[in-house]
C-alpha cells in the first residue's frame, strides 16, 4: 500500500492568506469542499467558553444574499448535505454532493463564511437550540465521564474545560462577543479550503480562486490557552447518576501531534484497544468483563492525551481496572511482540486507507495536516507508522503511561459501586505480576486457488450464482481496499421467546471457529487489515470485514470457517450472551435508541419487529448453546446465502478469488420473500413510557408506512427528504423557529416485512407537550396540503444526489446491493437510483401522507426527563 497520501494535491496560498488545497479523486462522481478555519475551543478565553460552537451553528443562519435556512437548502437543492463539527484546535464545515455542482457549493460556503449576517434575535433562538444541545450531552454517561476526565488531568490548559459550555456560559454571550470572535479569528490566513473529488484541478483552483481572492487580509487574533506545568501524581472523580451501567475513563498526559512519539502512542492505543485480538479485548471484552473497551492517543495540536474508556457493571470496576493496569503496565515493560506490532499496525493501515475512502474523509485529511504544517505531515506519520518497531513502542509507552500520573473518572450509579478515589487507583496501577497472554499461533491454511466463473451483469454488478450462495461482486476505486460480507436473509421473525437469538448466534460465531479460538481467528483476520463484524439486522443475518486487497482469498477464506464451522461452545456462547445483557440493560442510557425501542413494541408488540434485533434482557436470558446451534443450522447452514464483496480490482478477479472458497457448498434454492408483518394500530394513539432522572424528555414517533417492497416507499422517502435535515419542514418549524430542540428527526423506515414513517425530537421537560403538539401540527400539514413546488425538487435533488454521494464509500455500496438483492426488487434497482425519485408528485406525498400520518393511529415511546442529569 501506497504511503503517498499527499500525491497530487494542487497547493496555493493567496495574496490575502488563504491556503487552497485541491486534489482529483475519479472513484465516484461526486466533490467534497472542507472549509477549515484554525479557530476551537483552545482558542476561547473564559469569558467566551462555548462561542466556537455557537459560531459554528451561526453559519448556517444567513448572510445578506441568503436568509435563514436557505443555506441548508440551496445545499439540498444542488443534492449535497453540509454539516460542521468544533474541536479543541479548528472548526470544519463541509459539503459533499455531485461533481458538477461545485460551483454552487463553493459559492454557498464562501458566502457564509464571509458575510455571516448574526443576527441578534436569531442568535437568541439558536443559543435555546445549543442549550438543548448540552443537555443531550450530559444525558450521555460516555461523554461526560471522558470529558470530566480531561478537567481532571489538566489544572490550566483550556482543554480541561467542558467544551460546548455550560447553560449559564452559553446564556451569556451577545451578538456583540459573536461578532468580536468571529470577525478576529476568521480571517483567510486561519483558513484552508479543501477540495477534493471527480473535478479538473486547474478548474477548480480558479474557481476558488475567484471567490476568495478579493477577501481582505488582516491579521487573526491569538488568545493562547494558558501553559500546562508538569506534575506527576494520581488522580481520581467520581460521579454518579442515573445510569445502568459504569463508565470509565483512564488517561495519561501524552504528546501533540508532531512530536516523534506520536506514531508509537498510536500504535500502544492499536496493541490495547483496536480490534479483537487486542489485549483489552482479549482480557476484558472476551470473559465478559466490559460491554465494550477502547484505547485512543488524540492530540490536538498543542498538547495529548492517551486514553482508555471502558463500560462495565459497577461492581466489576476494580478487576477491570486491574486488568487495564496490568495490561498498560506489560506495554511499558514488555512491549508488543512482533506479531502483535504488526496485526496492530495492519489494522491502523487499513483504518488509515478507509479514512481516505471518502472524498470529505480525504479532505479533511489533508486540511488538518496542512494546518499542522502542510500536507507532506500525511506521509511522514503513515511512514512512521509503518517503520515504528516493538522497542519504540515500549520506550513511548513507558515515557508517558506512568503509573504514577494516571488519572481516572467512574461515572456510577447512584446505588451501585464503590467510589474511585486516588489512593485505590494508584493501588491498582501498583502492578507486581504480568499475567501471562497466549499469543495466538500464526494461520497457515492456505486458501483454494481461484476457479473460472461465469455470471452476468446488471448495473455494474457482476452476479455468479454458486450452488450454495450468490456472488454479488462490484468495482470501487480509490484505496486498496475490499469490503466483503456474507449474509443470509431472515425468512422469518424470531419467536418471541427467543429475541435476540439470531444477533446471539452470529455474535457468537466469531468467538471461535475452524479449530480457531477467538484470540487466532482475530488475530488471524486483523493480521490482513480487517476486523471480523457480525450483522444481526432486521431482515438478514451476516459477518463483514474490509480488508487490504492482496488478502481477500485468505479474508474469504476465513470466514467461510466462521459461516460453516463455529464452534459455539457453551462457555462462549454464555459469555457473549451475558455481554448481550448488559448491552440491553445499558440501552435505558441511550436517549436516542431507548425511545425508539419502546415506540416499536408499542406499535408490534411482543414479537417481530416490536422486539430489538438484539434482544432484550429476559429473551436472551433464557438462550443455550443448543438453541444457538439449532439456529445456527436452520437459519444459515439450510439457507441460500449472498456473498457481496467491494474493491479496487476487476469483479471477474474477484469472482474467481470467492468462487474458490464458496463453490463447493451444498446446493440451496432460493429463498421466497418472507410474509409482512402488519401493524394493526388501535383507535388511540399506543404509548410506552418511563421516567429518568435526565436533562431532557426525548419523543419518537412512528406511523404505519410503506415497506421496501410496497408501492409509495419513494413518496415516503421524498416526505422524509422534505420533513427532515437542515433546511426541512421539522428542522425549521421546531428547531429554527421554537428553538424547542437540538436533535429533529424524520425518516421513512422501510423493512422487508414492514415499514412505518418515524419521527423524533429531544427537548426540556417543561416544553415536552409543546414539542409533541407542534410536531403533530406540522406532520398534518402534509396530510391537509400538498408540499410546494420548491419543496418538491429541492427533495429529489437531494435524494438523487445522495444516491451518487453514498456510492463513494465501498461499505455503502455493498449494503446498497445486498439490501437491493434480498429485501428490494433486485439489481435493477441500482441502475439509475434517482429515477423512482424524479417520478414522485406532490399529490403522491400528500396521498401517502393522508394514509399513514393519522395521529390516533400513532405509537409513541417517551423518556421522560425530570431536568436533573
Amino acid at each position: 500500500m501506497s504511503g503517498r497520501w499527499a500525491a497530487g494535491v494542487r497547493r496555493e496560498v493567496l495574496a490575502n492568506g488563504l491556503t487552497l488545497l485541491v486534489r482529483r479523486d475519479d472513484s465516484a462522481p461526486v466533490v467534497a469542499a472542507v472549509t477549515h478555519v484554525r479557530a476551537g475551543f483552545f482558542d476561547e478565553p473564559d469569558r467566551w467558553m462555548g462561542i466556537s460552537h455557537v459560531l459554528e451553528h451561526m453559519f448556517f443562519k444567513g448572510t445578506a444574499r441568503r436568509g435563514v435556512g436557505a443555506i441548508a437548502r440551496a445545499t439540498k437543492a444542488a443534492g449535497g448535505y453540509l454539516n460542521a463539527s468544533t474541536t479543541y484546535d479548528h472548526t470544519a464545515y463541509f459539503v459533499v454532493l455531485p461533481a458538477d455542482r461545485l460551483a454552487e457549493a463553493l459559492d454557498i460556503q464562501a458566502d457564509a463564511l464571509r458575510n455571516s449576517v448574526i443576527d441578534a434575535d436569531e442568535l437568541g433562538r439558536e443559543l435555546q437550540v445549543i442549550i438543548q444541545e448540552a443537555k443531550r450531552k450530559l444525558d450521555d454517561a460516555g461523554s461526560v465521564a471522558y470529558e470530566t476526565l480531561h478537567e481532571v488531568l489538566f489544572d490550566r490548559h483550556r482543554i480541561r474545560r467542558w467544551r460546548i459550555g455550560y447553560e449559564a456560559d452559553l446564556a451569556r454571550l451577545t451578538r456583540d462577543d459573536l461578532w468580536d470572535y468571529y470577525r478576529s479569528r476568521y480571517v483567510p490566513s486561519r483558513t484552508i479550503i479543501s477540495i477534493v473529488g471527480a473535478v479538473d484541478e486547474g478548474e477548480a483552483l480558479e474557481r476558488a480562486r475567484s471567490i476568495y481572492s478579493d477577501w481582505p487580509g488582516v491579521p487573526g487574533a491569538v488568545d493562547p490557552s494558558p501553559e500546562e506545568p508538569p506534575r506527576v501524581d494520581v488522580r481520581a472523580r467520581t460521579l454518579r447518576g442515573d445510569v445502568v451501567q459504569a463508565e470509565l475513563a483512564l488517561g495519561w498526559r501524552a504528546v501533540p501531534p508532531l512530536h516523534p512519539d506520536s506514531p508509537p502512542l498510536d500504535l500502544a492505543a492499536a496493541v490495547l484497544g483496536a480490534g479483537r485480538g487486542s489485549w483489552l479485548y482479549q482480557t476484558l471484552r472476551e470473559p465478559g468483563l466490559v460491554t465494550g473497551v477502547s484505547a485512543h492517543s488524540y492530540a490536538p495540536t498543542e498538547v495529548g492525551v492517551f486514553s482508555i474508556t471502558a463500560a462495565c457493571e459497577p461492581d466489576r470496576v476494580p478487576v477491570v481496572l486491574a486488568r487495564i493496569a496490568e495490561a498498560t503496565t506489560r506495554l511499558t515493560l514488555v512491549g508488543p511482540n512482533v506479531g502483535e506490532l504488526e496485526r496492530a499496525r495492519t489494522l491502523l493501515l487499513a483504518r488509515w486507507a478507509r479514512r481516505m475512502e471518502s472524498m470529505e474523509g480525504r479532505a479533511a485529511a489533508l486540511a488538518s495536516a496542512e494546518a499542522l504544517g502542510g500536507v507532506d505531515v500525511l506521509d511522514r506519520d503513515y511512514d512512521a507508522i509503518t517503520s515504528a518497531d516493538p522497542d519504540a513502542v515500549r520506550e513511548a509507552a513507558r515515557r508517558y503511561l506512568l503509573p504514577d500520573g494516571v488519572a481516572g473518572v467512574a461515572y456510577l450509579p447512584n446505588d451501585r459501586g464503590a467510589p474511585l478515589d486516588a489512593d485505590g487507583l494508584a493501588r491498582a496501577f501498583a502492578v507486581t505480576e504480568l499475567l501471562p497472554i497466549a499469543v495466538p499461533a500464526a494461520w497457515t491454511t492456505r486458501p483454494p486457488p481461484p476457479r473460472p466463473v461465469r455470471g452476468s451483469r446488471t448495473a455494474d454488478v457482476l452476479h455468479v450464482a454458486l450452488p450454495g450462495s450468490d456472488l454479488l461482486v462490484r468495482r470501487k476505486a480509490g484505496v486498496p481496499l475490499v469490503t466483503l460480507g456474507v449474509y443470509a436473509p431472515r425468512l422469518a421473525p424470531e419467536p418471541p421467546t427467543a429475541a435476540g437469538i439470531g444477533a446471539l448466534m452470529v455474535r457468537a460465531a466469531t468467538r471461535g471457529a475452524g479449530g480457531l479460538d477467538a484470540p487466532a481467528l482475530a488475530f488471524a483476520l486483523e493480521r490482513l487489515g480487517g476486523t471480523l463484524g457480525s450483522s444481526g439486522a432486521s431482515d438478514w443475518l451476516g459477518f463483514s470485514t474490509a480488508v487490504l486487497q492482496a488478502h481477500l482469498a485468505d479474508a474469504a477464506a476465513l470466514f467461510r470457517l466462521v459461516v460453516a464451522e463455529p464452534a459455539f461452545a457453551a462457555a462462549a456462547i454464555a459469555r457473549e450472551r451475558a455481554v448481550m445483557v448488559a448491552e440491553a440493560e445499558q440501552v435505558a442510557d441511550d436517549m436516542f435508541r431507548y425511545p425508539f425501542q419502546l415506540a416499536f413494541r408499542a406499535a408490534f408488540g411482543e414479537q417481530g419487529y416490536g422486539l430489538p434485533v438484539a434482544g432484550v434482557p429476559e429473551t436472551l436470558s433464557a438462550l443455550d448453546a443448543d438453541a444457538v446451534r439449532r439456529w445456527h443450522t436452520a437459519s444459515f447452514l439450510d439457507v441460500r446465502r449472498v456473498v457481496v464483496a467491494v474493491g479496487d480490482d476487476e469483479p471477474e478477479r474477484i469472482a474467481e478469488q470467492l468462487a474458490g472458497v464458496f463453490a463447493d457448498e451444498p446446493a440451496r434454492a432460493a429463498s421466497s420473500p418472507p410474509a409482512p408483518e402488519r401493524w394493526q394500530p388501535g383507535a388511540m394513539p399506543a404509548l410506552r413510557e418511563v421516567t429518568r432522572v435526565k436533562a431532557q424528555s426525548a419523543l419518537a414517533m412512528i406511523f404505519p408506512g410503506p415497506g421496501r417492497r410496497e408501492a409509495g416507499r419513494h413518496a415516503a422517502d421524498v416526505w422524509a427528504a422534505v420533513a427532515s435535515g437542515l433546511g426541512g419542514r421539522m428542522f425549521e418549524a421546531l428547531r429554527d423557529r421554537r428553538s424547542l430542540a437540538y436533535t429533529v428527526m424524520a425518516s421513512a423506515w422501510q423493512k422487508g416485512r414492514a415499514g412505518a414513517l418515524v419521527t423524533y425530537i429531544a427537548t426540556s421537560p417543561a416544553r415536552e407537550d409543546e414539542a409533541r403538539v407542534a410536531m403533530l401540527a406540522e406532520l398534518e400539514r402534509f396530510a391537509a396540503e400538498p408540499v410546494t413546488a420548491d419543496e418538491l425538487s429541492t427533495a429529489v435533488h437531494y435524494l438523487a444526489g445522495q444516491a451518487q454521494v453514498r456510492r463513494q464509500n465501498a461499505g455503502a455500496v455493498a449494503g446498497e446491493m445486498l439490501e437491493a438483492w434480498l429485501v428490494g426488487e433486485g439489481l435493477t434497482e441500482l441502475e439509475d437510483p434517482a429515477a423512482p425519485f424524479r417520478a414522485v408528485s406532490a399529490a403522491d406525498v400528500q396521498r401517502m401522507a393522508a394514509e399513514c400520518l393519522i395521529p390516533a393511529r400513532r405509537a409513541e415511546g417517551v423518556v421522560h426527563g425530570t431536568g436533573g442529569g
